[in-house]
């Protein structure tokens, strides 16, 4: 093979072979020799085999992950694909397992968890994928939405609707030339997903005669799928916040040594059987796996060891709301239709006009992203794209009895809503293009701010880019605020307090003390409300399987939820201004913060082997959940930030290499390597690595490191 490997000062790698079948392999053996540990935990996620090695704490994910059948759908999707798309991701593969075994012995996690890789299937890159994105459009929140109406009622269910603790998103915005001083486009933003060690998201380069692209590329999978410039046409996504995934309220029931499930035509079979999940330092686990025609259960699945006695042979009666002999089934569109819009990826690093990548993501699937993009000829794109299923409104908002007609799907949305590009355009998971096909969508606040330091200023460079990445400013601080204005007769300390919280800037800056100041209030209020008689229906433990939690949890849900829970008035009985009052009060005894906001808002990323846990050198944050920095933490959980931008870029159409990008920690996930968390310093203060395409700057490699 024709392969060279060259490296940029920043370790990133940038690949150059004679085919794409070639460039493939050498893409799939820079993973392996990168990120080997992060690649043999995502195979294992992905097939729901990661207990086996990281113990109980795994469990929850690997049923949910067997159960929801990713790994069988992920081999569906790819015998479905075309014979050429076949080929290039199986050249992939065979990358990753010709470097995978000689890397991990260089890899100090594959000892310290006592594990061996394994190898990596054809179909292996689709269900890495899959477990990334099967909780992308937060399915889960209908299990809430159901709670919230059977014990509140339908009409509390919108005081919850808002971008909760576990959805993902990101910022996004195109520039067009008549706004940028080189008179071409400018594509800019930062996707946001909880922050893993190593990243989501790798810097690449990918050279054949046929293509020439650089982006970001994920771990474990062919392609540059989400943020890519080939030089001739850049792109973009963000989460559309569409719902596309559909949960359905089963009947089961045994019938000899069957499961049969009740549907609009009555009782059909079920097909099952028994997997075992092996757990390091503890027992196997036994999983039944049933699949009905609507999808696979997800909730309440039959107890494995039960021999169906009792005549139902479903888990018993639990406040899930399904009763006995009841279970949740998910429907979601890879399943339906053994497709995941891979065939899209080669035809993405081809495309050379917004037309080829618009062509190309006609073919898209899952997830359904907002999608930017601009080409040197002066086009423009603003479209969504993926997979969503027509069916009855009610199946969007909540749990549906699968055995009522109406809630079938009967095909798929069509076209995709798209918008002209008049101006600069900003997607941030608001309301909006994509407004047709979800229920809940992420405020305002990040979109407007954007568009609003967009307007303030008549043209833009790549390198101003960064002001916006950066940019502090907390909207939904104003519904607290407005009522903490309203208080009088307060006590000294107190009244002291409202006196500089009015006063704040709003910015959740690094090192402001009035930052924490309002992050202690709004926490103190949250729990408050949270501890409310009138949210008491919700406080109760909710028995739904443990990855479900984030989204049923209450005071996180209030925390997201603040802004419309201080306003609306559809809690009666609640005096919001005494809350305030309350944890104003309790605030102000405390006396001053002893630290800045970054003291106490620190980066906590997600590591498969978690590190010491006396290790407290992950660096303070500036930013919060609402701002443009988007660095998320629970309020009234903990100030901590485990999701927040998973890498930052700058497309730029007039000249390539003007582009910039950054990741949170670096391109290597090998500790021992100098690339490991060196771009940690530039994420941290909102600089940017710039793009070198031109391979006279870059230092070649004579073999695999």
């Amino acid at each position: 093979m024709s392969i060279e490997v060259y490296r940029d000062p920043w370790g990133i790698p940038h690949l150059r072979a004679g085919s794409p079948l070639e460039l493939a392999h050498a893409q799939g053996r820079n993973a392996a020799t990168d990120r080997a540990w992060q690649l043999e935990v995502e195979r294992h996620r992905a097939q729901g085999t990661s207990a086996a090695f990281l113990g109980p704490e795994a469990v929850p994910w690997d049923r949910f992950a067997r159960q929801a059948r990713l790994a069988d759908t992920a081999r569906g999707c790819f015998d479905a694909l075309d014979a050429d798309t076949a080929a290039w991701v199986r050249a992939y593969v065979d990358g990753v397992n010709s470097a995978l075994p000689q890397q991990a012995d260089r890899t100090t996690e594959f000892a310290r968890a006592g594990v061996r890789p394994g190898q990596w299937q054809p179909w292996t890159p689709l269900a890495v994928w899959l477990s990334h994105h099967i909780l992308f459009a937060g399915f889960p929140a209908k299990l809430w939405r159901d709670l919230v109406a059977r014990r509140l009622g339908v009409q509390a269910v919108g005081l919850f609707a808002t971008d909760g603790p576990a959805t993902s998103g990101s910022n996004g915005w195109l520039v067009p030339g008549s706004r940028t001083t080189t008179g071409e486009a400018l594509i800019a933003g930062d996707p946001h997903r909880f922050i893993e060690a190593p990243g989501i998201y790798q810097q690449i380069h990918l050279v054949c005669p046929e293509f020439d692209v650089v982006g970001l590329a994920v771990p474990g999978v062919p392609g540059i799928a989400h943020f890519g410039h080939t030089g001739k046409v850049a792109w973009a996504i963000t989460n559309a916040m569409a719902d596309y995934q559909d949960l359905y309220r089963e009947r089961l029931r045994r019938s000899g040594d069957r499961i049969e499930a009740l549907g609009p035509d009555g009782w059909r079979p079920a097909t099952t059987h028994i997997e075992t999940i092996e757990v390091a330092d503890a027992d196997p686990v036994r999983v039944r796996i049933v699949e009905t025609e609507r999808g696979p259960v997800v909730i309440g699945a039959p107890d494995p060891d039960d021999d169906g006695a009792d005549g139902t042979g479903a888990d018993g009666d639990t406040d899930t709301g399904t009763g006995t002999g009841e279970a949740i089934s998910l429907r979601y569109p890879p399943r339906v239709r053994a497709d995941l819009g891979f065939a899209a990826l080669p035809a993405l690093l081809r495309a050379g006009t917004v037309a080829d990548v618009d062509r190309a993501l006609d073919r898209w699937t899952e997830p359904v992203n907002v999608v930017q993009a601009a080409d040197t000829e002066g086009g423009l794109l603003h479209r969504v794209a993926g997979a969503v299923p027509l069916r009855h409104p009610d199946n969007s908002l909540r749990v549906v009895d699968a055995w009522r007609p109406g809630h079938e799907w009967h095909g798929w949305y069509g076209p995709m809503p798209r918008q002209d590009v008049d101006g600069v355009a900003v997607m941030a998971n608001q309301r909006g293009l994509a407004g047709p096909l979800g229920v809940e969508f992420a405020p305002p606040h990040r979109a407007e701010r954007i568009r609003h330091l967009l307007e303030g200023r008549a043209t833009w460079s790549g390198t101003d880019m960064a002001g916006i990445h950066t940019d502090t400013h907390l909207a939904s601080a104003r519904p607290l605020l407005d009522l903490l204005a309203t208080l009088t007769d307060l006590g000294p300390e107190a009244a002291r307090l409202r006196e500089r919280l009015l006063a704040w800037d709003r910015h959740m800056a690094a090192d402001s003390y009035d930052a924490t100041s309002y992050s202690l209030l709004r926490s103190a209020v949250v729990r408050r409300l949270a501890a409310h008689p009138a949210l008491a229906e919700l406080a109760g433990p909710a028995a739904f399987p443990e990855v479900f939690l984030p989204w049923l949890a209450l005071v996180p849900r209030v925390a997201y939820g603040l802004e419309t829970l201080l306003t609306s008035d559809q809690l009666p009985g609640v005096d919001r201004s005494r809350l305030v009052r309350e944890a104003v009060e309790e605030v102000s005894a405390a006396g001053d913060p002893a630290v800045p906001w970054g003291g106490l808002h620190r980066l906590a990323p997600w590591q498969a082997l978690p590190g010491d846990p006396a290790d407290d050198t992950w660096p303070a944050l500036a930013g919060d959940h609402d701002c443009v920095l988007s660095t998320s933490s629970v309020p009234g959980v903990t100030d901590r930030s485990a999701r927040g931008p998973a890498a930052r870029y700058v497309w730029d159409l007039a000249r390539r290499e003007d582009s910039l990008w950054v990741v949170p920690l670096g391109a290597s996930g090998r500790p021992e390597s100098p690339h490991h968390r060196d771009q940690l310093p530039l994420w941290l203060r909102g600089g940017l690595v710039p793009v070198i395409t031109d391979f006279a700057l870059l230092t070649k490699e004579s073999h695999d490191h």
